[in-house]
């Protein structure tokens, strides 16, 4: 089974999008803040990272660009999901190194979809 390291200050938001994953087939650790994941990360070492941007103290992009500097987690697979869809913040997370951006609100779908093509779960369909 595979490992999904969810990252969100907001507990609703750690919950639902556990209770997603974990439907999808998946096992997920929780984090409710940058810190707390890199605790999380000293112990356990997920097939993917789930970051939230707005978080207080180290927000989502500056964390995305430490676990790239990381060797441990430098090649893991990083999916931003934030409330901020604009180009601008896309544009960030994408240039602190994660390997796909999805907006907030997210369908149970579209995240269970999204982490299986990105760990190379299901073919891709088009």
């Amino acid at each position: 089974m595979k490992r999904i390291l969810v990252v969100d200050d907001e507990i609703g938001a750690l919950t639902l999008i556990g209770i997603m994953l974990e439907r999808g087939g998946f096992e997920v650790l929780k984090a409710n803040s940058a810190d707390h994941a890199l605790s999380v990360l000293e112990l356990e070492t997920p097939d993917l990272i789930i970051l939230d941007v707005m978080m207080p103290g180290m927000d989502g992009i500056e964390l995305c660009r430490l676990l790239r500097e990381r060797p441990e987690t430098a090649g893991l697979p990083i999916l931003i999901l934030s409330a901020r869809g604009d180009a601008k913040s896309v544009m960030s997370g994408m240039d602190a190194g994660a390997s796909d951006y999805l907006p907030k609100p997210i369908l149970h779908h579209d995240l269970v979809s999204k982490v299986r093509r990105m760990l190379n779960l299901d073919p891709v369909a088009e």
